[in-house]
């Protein structure tokens, strides 16, 4: 019993003295100080730069188009979602729509209208004299803005010099503390290396790695917009008179200053052909005001 106690603390005393040579050898090798009795050095850790990346979101463009004017419903439907029209415009444009009277406003298009008509010189549609609050037939001041697309660099979910320990793989953990690395040499040495997690993951397949490319067009503005909705359920229902006809619309959801939009749009087309067809069936179908756009 006795010289078992004694083997037994042999056996210890001899890990003990694998475990600090260990020790000993890395940090001679690492230069890493041993000040005292199995006391490391701190270790300086250079977290890698965060990346980032970009995300797109609306600024008013005032150079483009704006506008401050007063605007009427005339009390009658119509059709196209969210829009105002107004003499000064020569192109369509995507804006913001505020009713200077509440302070209520609206994500829209403006036009410039079919024909001029006397009166306040914004023309508004019902979904938008609807979510600006205005009644039929009452004048209401408007402030009508063009909006921009930008792109907004933003910062990676790990910030710059916070260190990722969970990705942190035990190579590196092993170069700054040379204690935990003669440990787990010694370790290896009786029960044989880990296996990673890369050596038993199966490859990825090649139908999850290929996905279906989009339509290779050369045109700036391969898209037809139907109209912009205030109300996810008329975006809906527009869609669904563009599949009765045999084309497939997408619904593409916005915000800005905490109010979300709904654009309906068609395409991509792929040549100038194609999409001039697909605007005329648009318009044929009573949305007079669709228009080519980027996106």
């Amino acid at each position: 019993m006795k010289g078992h106690k004694m083997a037994s603390g042999s056996s210890t005393l001899l890990r003990f003295a694998l475990v600090l040579s260990g020790a000993l050898v890395l940090s001679g090798c690492d230069g890493v100080e041993l000040p005292g009795f199995l006391e490391r050095g701190a270790a300086k850790v250079t977290a890698p730069s965060a990346s980032s990346r970009s995300v797109e979101r609306d600024v008013e463009a005032p150079e483009v188009f704006q506008v401050a004017d007063r605007g009427l419903w005339d009390g009658r439907p119509s059709l196209g979602g969210v829009w105002v029209a107004h003499p000064q415009v020569s192109d369509p444009e995507r804006v913001i729509i505020r009713n200077a009277t509440n302070g209520q406003f609206v994500i829209g298009v403006v036009y410039r209208p079919e024909r001029s008509s006397p009166g306040p010189k914004f023309q508004v549609s019902s979904d938008a004299a609807d979510a600006l609050g205005m009644l039929a037939g009452q004048p209401a001041e408007l402030n009508v803005t063009a909006l921009r697309r930008e792109e907004t660099p933003t910062p990676a979910a790990n910030p710059a010099g916070v260190e990722d320990t969970a990705a942190a793989p035990d190579v590196a953990t092993a170069a700054l503390d040379p204690i935990a690395a003669a440990s787990q040499a010694l370790d290896e040495a009786e029960s044989g290396p880990a296996v990673s997690a890369a050596a038993i993951t199966p490859p990825a397949t090649a139908a999850q790695a290929t996905a279906p490319a989009p339509p290779v067009t050369s045109l700036t503005k391969p898209f037809v917009q139907i109209g912009i909705f205030s109300v996810q359920g008329n975006a809906a229902s527009t869609a669904d008179t563009l599949r009765a006809a045999g084309m497939v619309p997408t619904i593409k959801e916005g915000k800005m200053s905490g109010k979300a939009f709904w654009r309906v749009v068609v395409g991509p087309a792929v040549t100038a052909a194609e999409r001039s067809t697909v605007l005329k069936q648009i318009q044929g179908l009573g949305f007079n005001d669709a228009y080519p756009v980027s996106n």
